[in-house]
């Protein structure tokens, strides 16, 4: 048994060291095989030639300046704020002054986590190991996940540290590393993003510098501000975690607000080039965008986007100098984008009115940054309410509401002309932007329903967590892009196609980035309904009046919004062949004065629209089959009746149109002198007959407010009558008892940051039109009997499926269903 043993051990010994030898063997063999360059040749390998960025017909753009040439200015280590390297080495080698130039143990850490995850998540290599793939490795190396380039990095990272000192390399580093914007080297990128010396640079601004390399185009605080700010905060969580800094160090410097007022290159079109850089920087690297002799073809239409940008100066120069001798407006920013609806092809992507502009922030990307939508996300909430089977004509209330709000604190929308409209068409609300509507709406599809819209239209900032919103959502209180925006609408454009913008048309040198082809993301009879209600000029002439800067020379859908305090204004609108994002505001979220959407951006997108049709045939949006066009009630929405005073067409999904005639019109024989009703047998003669409007009972206070008249409810004595006469039954809106919230298909989300007892729906019905008891019914258990209108009760969300009615003197109402989900 000894002697197995030992036979084992002795065949594994030479197994280990037939493994140590081999790798020693390949290691000398590198070793060798690697020289390491002169330091002074760092970075002067050939260049294949500069990159050029070219329009969609091969107009040149921008010519990469070679980093040489370009923004590189090196300083030295002395120079470069202490705050600034302890950032670097804590978010990228914190074991730096330590290791040889290889960390081991972040290396089986960064292994042991790509597994766990079944791709490669994290790098684990050293500021040396990055230093020797930047500048050693020629850029096609450098790209190239194998072996080889991994053996050939590591040995130039030892040979580094063998030759170098840690202050050496740490100095060459922080001089040739990529920052993105065209900026190697942190003295450039000092210059580009904060306009000053890389020496005056306070902990706050160190720390946003030096999360760039990780993801130059990701975190670029001109481009992507959110995510540089998410950034910073972990390189100061990682300074606190290795002891350069204490936790009100840290606090202070989060709290710090960053100033952004970087020079600018020359260049055109400045923003749509910088966007396409950071893709291709993203897609193949710096060194190979860089020095890489690229020639990129952009989706760009250099002479729209151009003209684009002189609108958009000349828009918001007028509205700091109104003609009319008022007080300037007080912004200062905007953005434009253009694509084309079929594809996703952004043609023009202006990002501000002066990218180099530094008082107004000029070179931060408005068409990426986040921003409120205000009205603008309306279209969205009312597709999806299409898609539960409401229509074009469903009456919505446009009346004093209060809402209850999960905190359980009462919410109550009010309208942009501080009015209420009392009942409204779906399609009038829309066209109107009515707010109080709108909310209404979201209301009782639910949360998670316009989420789920928004997703799948590509508006994807939203998120998927209701838990984050209130209903304020339908109004815009949510944060999206620009540029996303504009493709949510192409989806409406296209007839229920998402697309994915892109700008990089073809490269020559190097793979073609591929773009996600059109997805279907709702039905074409949705799509078109919500386009047919933005199109209509008479939907939205109580708002917007007889002309507005809304209406074009060619069929063309738009919708305006503006956040309430006057911080954000939108037009977004298309036709068949074109899609226009216009925003307006102030970069820094400084608060306008009294400019709307229809004052402040209609007016650019009505040009820039004009512009982009310019050559093109006009087209009408085209009806898809399962649409059908019946004359309804004007007021209800239901098919005509006698008594309907006015009528209309309306289109609708297959299948969703009204069935029965309206009912909230009708007939009151009323004495003509005394205004009772009349009984039966009341004398011909003194009798009139008169219409009413039989509004739900949410909206009697707004009709008695308004002046609409209502039935009388006195009934007329008849001669020798010693008692009251026996009232005849008097119309009511309804036909029977029935939910109002929730309503059929809702679906609601719990949120774990709330607690689960606070966490309750407002349940609310009508009755049959007498105000008698009513009892609301969920799953089978009367969870409510109430005497008397308003009919309102909570009820305590619980997750899964849930039937409910109402019922009223025996009479049970139909079933609605909804859910509830965690």
């Amino acid at each position: 048994m000894r002697i197995w043993w030992r036979n084992v051990w002795r065949w594994l010994g030479r197994v280990v060291g037939g493994f140590v030898l081999l790798a020693l063997l390949v290691l000398a063999f590198f070793w060798f095989s690697t020289p390491l360059p002169d330091p002074n040749q760092i970075r002067l390998q050939t260049s294949v030639g500069n990159t050029r960025i070219l329009d969609r017909v091969g107009r040149l753009i921008y010519a990469v300046p070679d980093p040489l040439t370009g923004r590189q200015q090196p300083v030295a280590l002395g120079e470069i704020p202490l705050a600034l390297q302890q950032a670097t080495i804590a978010i990228e080698d914190a074991s730096f002054y330590t290791n040889p130039g290889l960390d081991l143990r972040g290396i089986g850490r960064a292994a042991w986590t790509n597994l766990q995850q079944g791709e490669v998540v994290a790098g684990g290599s050293t500021i040396s190991q990055q230093l020797a793939r930047t500048i050693l490795l020629a850029p096609q190396d450098a790209q190239r996940q194998s072996l080889v380039r991994k053996l050939r990095e590591a040995v130039l990272a030892l040979k580094l540290n063998a030759h170098f000192s840690k202050p050496e390399i740490l100095a060459m580093y922080l001089n040739q590393v990529y920052y993105g914007g065209l900026s190697y080297g942190v003295e450039a990128a000092a210059q580009r993003i904060f306009g000053k010396p890389v020496r005056d640079l306070d902990l706050a601004e160190a720390a946003l510098l030096a999360g760039l390399p990780q993801a130059p185009g990701l975190y670029d605080p001109l481009v992507h501000p959110d995510l540089a700010r998410v950034r910073q905060a972990q390189v100061l969580a990682a300074m606190q975690r290795v002891g350069f800094i204490d936790a009100a160090t840290l606090e202070q410097a989060q709290a710090e607000p960053l100033q952004f007022y970087g020079t600018a290159p020359e260049m055109r079109a400045p923003h749509a080039v910088m966007y396409a850089l950071d893709l291709l920087t993203a897609e193949y690297g710096p060194e190979v965008v860089l020095r890489g002799g690229l020639t990129v073809t952009t989706t760009l239409d250099l002479a729209l986007h151009e003209e684009a940008e002189a609108i958009l100066r000349r828009q918001l120069e007028h509205l700091n100098a109104p003609q009319t001798g008022g007080p300037p407006h007080q912004v200062a920013n905007g953005a434009v984008v253009v694509l084309d609806p079929h594809d996703g092809a952004i043609l023009a992507l202006v990002g501000s009115p002066n990218f180099a502009d530094a008082a107004s922030a000029g070179q931060v990307n408005a068409a990426l940054a986040l921003r409120q939508p205000g009205s603008a996300i309306k279209p969205l909430t009312y597709a999806a309410a299409l898609e539960r089977g409401w229509t074009a004509a469903s009456l919505l209330l446009d009346v004093p509401t209060s809402f209850t709000t999960r905190e359980g604190r009462p919410y109550s929308p009010e309208n942009y002309d501080a009015t209420f409209h009392g009942p409204l068409s779906l399609r009038t609300a829309l066209a109107t932007s009515s707010n109080v509507a709108a909310v209404r709406v979201l209301d009782q599809i639910g949360i998670p329903a316009l989420l789920d819209m928004a997703n799948r239209v590509g508006l994807e900032s939203l998120g998927h967590d209701s838990a984050r919103y209130g209903l304020s959502l339908a109004l815009g209180s949510g944060e999206v892009r620009p540029l996303e925006l504009t493709a949510a609408y192409s989806a409406l454009a296209n007839g229920g196609m998402r697309v994915t913008p892109y700008l990089i048309l073809a490269v020559e040198g190097a793979p073609t980035p591929s773009h996600r082809p059109p997805t279907p993301a709702l039905s074409p009879q949705v799509a078109y309904l919500i386009t047919d209600i933005l199109a209509d000029r008479f939907a939205r002439m109580r708002a917007f009046g007889v002309q507005s800067a809304l209406d074009l020379d060619r069929p063309a859908a738009a919708k305006t919004g503006t956040t309430s305090d006057w911080r954000d204004n939108w037009t977004l609108g298309y036709t068949p062949d074109r899609v226009v994002g216009v925003w307006v505001g102030n970069a820094d979220g400084r608060p306008m004065r009294d400019v709307s959407g229809i004052t402040g951006a209609a007016p650019i997108w009505n040009a820039v629209m004009r512009a982009a049709h310019r050559g093109l045939p006009v087209r009408a949006f085209v009806r898809p089959e399962g649409i059908v066009e019946l004359s309804v009630c004007a007021d209800s929405g239901m098919l005509p009746s006698p008594y309907c005073p006015a009528t209309r067409l309306e289109r609708f999904v297959a299948g969703t149109q009204p069935q029965m005639p309206d009912t909230s019109h009708v007939a009151v024989a009323v004495d003509r002198l005394l205004g009772c009703r009349a009984p039966a047998g009341y004398p011909a003669e003194r009798i009139v007959t008169q219409i009413f409007w039989l509004l739900p009972p949410e909206a009697e206070a707004w009709a008695m407010e308004n002046g609409l008249p209502s039935p009388p409810r006195r009934v007329c004595q008849m001669a020798g009558d010693v008692l009251p006469a026996q009232p005849d039954p008097l119309p009511t809106w309804s036909s029977g008892p029935a939910l109002v919230v929730p309503a059929d298909g809702a679906i609601y989300q719990l949120s774990s940051g709330i607690p689960a007892e606070r966490q309750q729906l407002l349940i609310q019905a009508v009755g049959d039109g007498t105000k008698g008891p009513l009892s609301i019914v969920i799953d089978g258990e009367r969870i409510a009997d109430l005497s008397a209108p308003p009919y309102r009760a909570f009820w305590q969300l619980t997750p899964g499926e849930h039937r409910a009615w109402v019922e009223v003197a025996g009479v049970r109402s139909g079933e609605i269903r909804f859910r509830v989900i965690e």
